[in-house]
């Protein structure tokens, strides 16, 4: 039997990140708005928001996640129980987010304005064994051939491609989305994403400038 369907933003952040301005309580409201079912929040080197998300109930499943910046560049954990520290080496932070049995995703990872892990990095990764998803659509980058570029590398090693809204602002929350098939834990997710449909557009911040 085919499972249903669920739109999942696979970034966004709450106003625990630092430089974000998305309370809890917004983030209901454009769960609501957006009809999402799941959103992976993933702010900067806590997990405050993603538990507070949990434990307020904002109408949506939630994954927990980080964005981590390492040596070599930002990374998402998803699907962690604790914290990672943040400027670790890049092969210590994937090994505790592995450990913990998540998942390690590289967001935005051409943007020059942000921390991505380049071509490189993402090579590296992947040779290691090491990359488990990439984000093919980030909506907050206005170049669209950097999300090609994204696209371009997952598909040519075989990768799950996710899309994320990266917001920071409640107007920014499922501004991409992918539409999947429902997933019980890492592994399922992995499979569901790359059955999964991109949805999204470029929404820049408004009002407020966070990465």
């Amino acid at each position: 039997m085919s499972r249903r369907r669920v739109r999942v933003d696979c970034h966004l952040h709450t106003v625990h990140s630092g430089d974000a301005v998305t309370t809890v309580e917004r983030l209901a409201e454009r769960v609501r708005a957006e009809r999402l079912d799941v959103v992976c929040v993933i702010d900067h080197h806590t997990l405050r928001g993603a538990r507070e998300a949990i434990e307020r109930d904002v109408g949506a499943r939630i994954v927990v996640g980080e964005e981590i910046r390492t040596g070599a560049g930002e990374v998402i954990g998803l699907f962690l129980t604790g914290r990672i520290p943040y400027v670790l080496p890049l092969a210590d932070a994937v090994r505790r987010v592995r450990e913990q049995g998540g998942l390690v995703y590289a967001p935005h990872p051409y943007d020059p304005a942000r921390a991505g892990l380049g071509a490189d990095g993402l090579a590296a990764l992947h040779a290691a064994g090491a990359l488990d998803a990439v984000e093919v659509f980030n909506a907050k980058i206005a170049d669209q051939e950097l999300n090609r570029r994204a696209a371009r590398f997952a598909e040519a090693y075989g990768l799950p491609g996710g899309a994320g809204s990266d917001a920071h602002d409640p107007e920014g929350v499922g501004a991409a989305y992918v539409e999947m098939p429902d997933f019980d834990g890492p592994q399922d997710f992995l499979a569901a994403l790359r059955a999964g449909r991109i949805v999204g557009e470029y929404r820049p911040h408004v009002g407020y400038l966070g990465r």
